[in-house]
Formats: C-alpha cells, structure tokens, sequence
C-alpha cells in the first residue's frame, strides 16, 4: 500500500482548525478555528486574514458570490460579505443550549449541509445532520453522535457522511433533485482512530481525515477498501480538501497536545 508524507504548510499552531476549503474562482483558501471562533483566509500571495466570530464556528463554506461564505456557528447560520458578517437564520430555536454547528458542506445543488455536536459533553453528547436550503430547515440524519465529514459523488447519486462517535462512514443514495438521501449502509468503519472530516477527489475516492491516527486515508467509495495513506506528524487530523488535482490541504487539532506539529496546517503532493 503507497503511503505519502504530509509537511507542515505553517508553523501557526492552532486549537481546532477544520473545515479547509479551496475555491478555485479566487484561488484563497480558508478554515476555521472553531474553539476560538475564528475564520481564517489565505489569499494566493501568502497574505492571511482572520476574523473572530466570537463564538465557537464549525465550518465556513463558500457561497455563490466569490470571496463570500456560509458560516455555520453557535446560535446561526451567518453570510460573511464584503468583511462583515450577518445572521442569515437563527439555530437557537432548532439547537439545545449545549449544541454547535460541527461541519458542513453545500450540496450539488447548493443547498447546506451541516452537523452539530456538543458545546459541553459533561451536558450532553449529541445532535443531529441537517440541511438548510431557502429557510427550510430539515433533520437528514438524527441521533448522531458527532456529525463530520460530508461529500457527493461526482455523478450526483450518492452522499458520505462520517458518524465520528460510531466510527463509522455511511453512503446513501441521493436525489439531487430533492436533497433527500435514503438506503444508508456503512461503507467502512475506522476503529484506531475516529473519521473526522473529508473529502472526495476526481476518482470518487475518499479522503479521509483520522482523528487520534496521524493520517489522512484514501478508501475506495464502493468498497470501502483501504488504499493509501497520508502520514500526517500530527495526532488529531480533522480534515483535508484538494487546491488542485494533486495536492491536499490538511488541518489539525492541537488542542491539550504538546507535540512539535500538533494543530498545524499541513500540504500533500499526492
């Protein structure tokens, strides 16, 4: 089994970061810190932006405007324009006291994916998937533990989602038409270590980001089957997304971790 070497990007460390996102239509890449609540871009000259949201932030999507996101957060879901930010739909009569938004993904069809887990574990474990398109909110998944990585397939007829406290990745079929996902099974599971968030690439294999694994696996989605591995010197990998057809971008938690790389953005030539 080939197995890659991923190397640090920056030396910034950081508590949570998560939810890397390339676009290509401005060539910057962003992530987000979400124990800090900070949303960070880094424009294709090497300059970095950051913005603090003040609350705990699970992911920033880009949205049909360019340079524009979907911040998914604590008590909503926000548009950052023009570098400002703005309530777009209130979560807190949808989300109990102890939930934030985890991860979250636009579908084919432009509609939000997003997750949610626990503020506080000592209050409760839990939440649910959901997908918010027009200021309808509906539940895709519920009782999940923590709501992760998400990805389509590039023929619009399957969805992947990680259940991180089951171990498990799912695939359902999907009416991209609708939304709707149905016929869940488990693709594959992941017992050293916890799937966190991911991503799929031009073949229709998935990235994986292995939280507690110093990697990032690539698995086959008819299968599940174990291809590759990215070596990763960092203990909780949480996510990955390509900026081109070759290299992937890697976040990591730092969190409660002493070692040299822990919480450091990483690069891959695959």
């Amino acid at each position: 089994m080939k197995k890659y070497q991923a190397l640090p990007f920056l030396e910034e460390k950081y508590r949570l970061a998560e939810a890397p996102f390339f676009d290509g239509r401005t060539g910057i890449t962003s992530f987000v810190d979400i124990l800090d609540g900070r949303f960070y871009r880094i424009f294709p000259d090497g300059e970095k932006k950051v913005y603090d949201l003040g609350q705990p932030v699970g992911a920033a999507v880009p949205w049909k405007k360019p340079g524009s996101y979907i911040l998914a957060a604590t008590d909503g879901i926000y548009l950052f324009e023009n570098e400002e930010t703005k309530l777009m739909f209130d979560l807190r009569p949808h989300l109990l006291s102890w939930q934030r938004c985890n991860d979250a993904k636009a579908d084919p069809a432009g509609r939000l994916f997003f997750g949610t887990s626990s503020l506080d574990e000592d209050l409760g474990i839990g939440g649910n998937l959901y997908c918010l398109s027009e200021d309808r909110l509906r539940i895709v998944e519920s009782g999940t533990g923590i709501a992760n990585g998400m990805a389509w397939d590039r023929m619009r007829k399957r969805f992947f989602f990680a259940d991180s406290m089951k171990h498990a990745v799912y695939v359902y079929d999907y009416d991209v038409d609708t939304g709707e996902v149905f016929g869940k099974r488990e693709l594959f599971s992941i017992q050293d270590g916890v799937p966190d968030g991911m991503c799929i690439d031009p073949e229709d294999n998935l990235r994986v980001a292995v939280w507690g694994g110093f990697r990032v696996e690539k698995r086959s989605s008819v299968t599940g089957e174990l291809l590759e591995v990215i070596e990763v010197p960092a203990e909780n990998v949480t996510s990955a997304c390509f900026v081109n057809e070759n290299k992937l971008f890697i976040t990591s938690s730092g969190e409660g971790l002493s070692g040299r790389d822990d919480g450091k953005l990483f690069c891959c030539e695959v």
